[in-house]
């Protein structure tokens, strides 16, 4: 019998910055001009029924580009199916229909890039300033860094590549402090189960005295709120079943350039 969980999207009130560009190409010659007026609010309308805000745009003949703001349960898959469906139906209604070539790309960016946000995520237990310096060697020894998990690199799919990196925050309940070696261990075992079983790349996760930070490469078709909850439940059950962390979490997307270059 699964055990059930304890964070669900109905309990769970997340915090969130995430953003993802779309690149997509005709399959053969140009594209045409993009839809206007009314169409093109209704093109609009229908990605924010999506869980998609479009933010930016740059259209030429040769491709288009978009960037969207999104929701947690919007998986960078249903960014591409949702990106390149609308559009091309939107171009069919204006009689000016046009195919997309099947290798688009879709990148994850932030307000901070992939060097910053995992710099900072990885150094910040060596930095901080604990009164216990035997506090702050425990937790730096429990956390986990994997240097084989490029964060720089795509994931392809059979229809094109996927640059989704994340940045999850969890907080312990109440802000309770981290107290047992015994507790940083079994967070630590099951976040690298976690990690494997979801294929879910965990390229660095530390400790601070009452949460944690860790830097992924998810599966493009994992959504940001189902990879923040399977760790929060399955952490939660690591050391209870409990309601361990704050029924809350901080989610947020970055990349190898900002939403400034975007800009």
């Amino acid at each position: 019998m699964q055990p059930q969980p304890i964070y669900t999207p109905e309990n769970v009130r997340p915090a969130y910055h995430l953003r993802f560009g779309w690149t997509g190409w005709p399959s053969g010659g140009e594209l045409p001009d993009p839809p206007v007026g009314e169409a093109w609010q209704d093109l609009v309308a229908g990605w924010e029924k999506d869980g998609l805000r479009l933010l930016e745009q740059r259209w030429t003949r040769e491709q288009v580009q978009m960037t969207f703001s999104t929701t947690p349960e919007v998986s960078p898959e249903l960014v591409a199916s949702r990106a390149k469906g609308r559009l091309q139906h939107a171009l069919r209604m204006a009689g000016t229909p046009v195919a997309f070539a099947r290798n688009f790309a879709v990148r994850s960016i932030g307000d901070n890039t992939r060097a910053a946000v995992a710099g900072y995520v990885a150094n910040q237990v060596v930095r901080s300033d604990l009164a216990d310096p035997r506090f702050r060697e425990t937790l730096a020894e429990f956390a986990v860094r994997d240097d084989t998990v490029d964060l720089t690199q795509p994931t392809a799919t059979g229809s094109g590549r996927y640059w989704y990196n994340l940045h999850l925050v969890l907080v312990v309940a109440e802000r309770q402090r981290f107290g047992k070696r015994e507790t940083l261990a079994a967070l630590r075992e099951m976040s690298v189960r976690v990690g494997r079983g979801r294929r879910i790349g965990i390229a660095v996760l530390s400790f601070m005295p009452d949460h944690l930070h860790a830097v992924l490469r998810p599966e493009p078709a994992l959504a940001p709120a189902t990879v923040a909850m399977g760790f929060q439940n399955n952490l939660a059950w690591a050391v209870g079943p409990c309601a361990f962390w704050e029924f809350t979490y901080y989610v947020g997307t970055f990349g190898e350039y900002t939403m400034g270059a975007v800009r």
